[in-house]
């Protein structure tokens, strides 16, 4: 877990879930990106991506048969945009054969937090465009309002949003996680859903999201929840499928 910024990270050192990372692999800055692209990539985070790269060293090190990476970053800010980005280049010149599968939060202008989501987020595309093997999209305006209309939370908060990606990103990575016929490792994403190299970018949808109250009684079938899977209101990006098409599909 890296952030240029101390404050995010020290909460986790501190925080419910310290338990789950080893002090060594929460790695912090002294400042922040300030939503700059440039600082994350040429300035800041050029100082801080050397140690991040020796300690995913020692972890790949350890493994006895390492499939590839999984980056979890956000295009908005300078940070995920800059750094992120910066991190995924080194990868691909030190472990060029592994795979790389990231997971991105795109800028979405309604809900923005900074003027220059936009520019930082162009600039991001252009290295998960060189530098990933398929990337999975998400945005917050989704998230949003999926909060809202299935879950029935009228204010959500980011502990909402991270939680509900939690559950998103631990039901794709299931099958790597457990025996299956499908997507048994990282590159089989790559073979089953990517059919040109440069047409990696995803959308994933999950069915159904239902809030808690409603779980006991709400009955659905097999075909209702297939259907739903390809609703507008299911997918995490805010975007219409049904206005394209589909070049593959793989439902877990």
């Amino acid at each position: 877990m890296v952030d240029l910024e101390p404050t995010v990270v020290d909460e986790v050192r501190t925080g419910t879930y310290r338990q789950l990372f080893h002090p060594e692999q929460l790695i912090s800055g002294k400042e922040d990106a300030a939503n700059n692209f440039a600082r994350g990539h040429y300035t800041v985070g050029k100082e801080i991506v050397d140690l991040v790269l020796d300690r995913i060293r020692k972890l790949a090190d350890n493994c006895t048969g390492l499939q590839g990476f999984m980056v979890f970053n956000t295009c908005g800010g300078g940070t995920g945009s800059g750094l992120g980005c910066l991190l995924l280049e080194r990868l691909s010149v030190d472990y060029g054969k592994k795979s790389k599968i990231s997971f991105t939060v795109w800028a979405c202008p309604q809900i923005s937090t900074a003027v220059v989501e936009a520019y930082t987020t162009v600039l991001c595309v252009h290295s998960l465009l060189e530098h990933t093997d398929v990337t999975i999209m998400y945005d917050n305006e989704a998230l949003y309002d999926i909060c809202r209309r299935s879950l029935d939370i009228e204010r959500p908060t980011y502990t909402n949003l991270n939680r509900m990606l939690a559950q998103i990103i631990s039901s794709l990575t299931a099958s790597l996680r457990f025996d299956g016929a499908l997507n048994v490792d990282l590159t089989e994403f790559q073979t089953n859903l990517v059919p040109y190299p440069r047409i990696h970018f995803m959308l994933s949808s999950y069915a159904p999201i239902i809030s808690a109250e409603k779980a006991y009684h709400e009955q659905l079938s097999v075909a209702e929840i297939t259907m739903s899977v390809f609703e507008p209101a299911s997918m995490f990006v805010k975007c219409d499928p049904r206005h394209g098409k589909y070049m593959a599909c793989s439902k877990l």
